[in-house]
Formats: structure tokens, C-alpha cells, sequence
């Protein structure tokens, strides 16, 4: 499904940078250098901080100035962090950090983040440049996939048969061989259809990585790295696709977004 970027995190003590100090340099990601943020770009805290760009050579890392006091993390955090990301990931490349990376003071992120590891970003956003992240879900009919299911395995139908016509109460072990049986089919078909939908849609991304299910009845559930301006054309390919699903799966796509499922951050 193709390779991941890798880049490395290790000098980013995330934790240790906090005992003793109430303010520090959040890190965002990673740019190439000259990278303009987002005009109204606003960082993460409250109030919020304004983003800006400490540069080494080529690269640059996109920070803003935080109250470690105060607990990162909540649901405000994280929206800020994404939006974030993904508005300068619709005009160029960037290398998301996973949330939290926080260090002393911009020297510091000079000095003990973009210095020693210069090189490794610079090529990881040489891999990514013109390219942005979308995510294709799409959640089963639940009705429609049990009628599937029925229809292609005898001994689903017979234990459904003897659910209908006993007890509840009485039916314990029946029900859960069924569930079962509705689980392994659910799985061997999410894992077709995940192949039948990257067919499909070849030619309108560069890569693709898979997602777990976050649902049981999810049908797909795929990140494909392809160029921001694609995504109009990625659309109108997933939704001819859909129309052979009609009924049965619920498609979507979200993005451009940030590469967050190409990049690894080795902490």
C-alpha cells in the first residue's frame, strides 16, 4: 500500500520539558522553510497563540507559545491542532507531530530538534510535496449486509430460522454462533471490498494506508495520499463507485487534509 515517511521525534522530551516552567514552544509539524502560515492561523491554548516558524536551513518547524500550566489536550486542543495542520497542508507540504511534542524554548527547537535531524525532514517533505491526505469511510447497510450473509451461508440461515421460531431465552448459544458467523462474514467482506475499492478508485490517489475498523459495520475505511487539487476528481470516482453500492454501503470522503497516516513519528 506503499511506505510511510519517516521521521524521528526522540529529541522532543515531552514531559521532562514541563517539570519547572510555565511556558513553552509547542510543535506543530514540520515545512519547508519560507512557509507562510494561514493569515488568521491561531494556535492551540486559551487564549489562543499566535503560530509562527522557527527556521534551520531548509526546514522549519511551525510552533506556537503555550501556558504549561494549563492541561493540553481537550476537545478545543485538538481542533485547533488539526485545523491547523490541514490549512497549510492544502497549500504545501508538512510532517504532522504526534499532539503534545513541547519544547523548552525555540532555541531549543532549533537546537535539539531541527538541527540534529535536518536531513531526515528535509526528505520526508521532498516524499509528501504536492501531496495531501484524504479519507475514504463508508459504513454497511446493516439490514442489507444480514440479508447477504443469510443468503450465502446455510448455517447462519438455519441458526436465524431457530431464533425466529423459539425463545428468546431459550436461544443463548444459537444467538451467539450467529453473531459469530455475522462477524467473520462482516470482516471477510470489509476486506474484499476495501481491494474492490482501491481498484476502483486507481489512478486517483498516489498511496493508500489502512485504517482500522472504528465500527463494526464499517465497510472501508482508508487513507489515500494524493495531490489537494485531485480531490474534486476523487470525489466523482468514489461516488460512481458508490452507485454500484447503493443501498448497501454509505461512502464519504473527508479532506485534504494533513498526511497524519504517512508520516511515523519515532518517539
Amino acid at each position: 500500500m506503499g511506505r510511510s515517511a519517516k521521521v524521528s521525534a526522540a529529541s522532543v522530551p515531552e514531559q521532562a520539558t514541563r517539570r519547572g516552567r510555565t511556558r513553552g514552544s509547542f510543535v506543530y509539524g514540520i515545512v519547508p522553510a519560507g512557509t507562510a502560515p494561514p493569515p488568521d492561523a491561531r494556535g492551540l491554548g486559551d487564549p489562543p497563540g499566535a503560530v509562527g516558524l522557527v527556521e534551520r536551513g531548509e526546514i522549519a518547524a511551525l510552533v506556537s507559545d503555550v501556558n504549561l500550566e494549563r492541561p493540553l489536550g481537550g476537545p478545543g486542543d485538538i481542533l485547533a491542532y488539526e485545523e491547523l495542520l490541514d490549512a497549510v497542508a492544502a497549500g504545501g507540504p508538512v510532517l504532522p507531530f504526534r499532539f503534545g511534542a513541547v519544547l523548552p524554548s525555540l532555541d531549543a527547537v532549533t537546537d535539539e530538534l531541527l538541527a540534529p535531524h535536518h536531513d531526515d525532514y528535509l526528505a520526508a517533505l521532498e516524499q509528501l510535496d504536492g501531496q495531501a491526505e484524504f479519507v475514504v469511510t463508508g459504513r454497511y447497510d446493516e439490514r442489507a449486509v444480514t440479508t447477504e450473509i443469510l443468503a450465502e451461508s446455510p448455517a447462519a440461515r438455519n441458526l436465524w430460522e431457530q431464533l425466529e421460531s423459539r425463545p428468546e431465552d431459550a436461544t443463548r448459544d444459537e444467538r451467539s454462533r450467529l453473531g459469530e458467523i455475522i462477524t467473520a462474514s462482516v470482516e471477510a467482506k470489509r476486506d474484499m471490498d476495501t481491494r474492490l475499492l482501491l481498484d476502483g478508485l486507481t489512478g486517483h490517489y498516489r498511496r493508500a494506508c489502512l485504517r482500522e475498523p472504528a465500527h463494526e459495520w464499517d465497510a472501508v475505511h482508508v487513507a489515500l495520499l494524493a495531490a489537494p487539487g485531485d480531490g474534486a476528481g476523487l470525489e466523482r470516482a468514489l461516488t460512481e463507485f458508490g452507485e454500484r453500492w447503493f443501498g448497501r454501503v454509505d461512502l464519504r470522503l473527508l479532506g485534504p487534509m494533513a498526511p497524519y497516516d504517512f508520516v511515523v513519528a519515532e518517539a
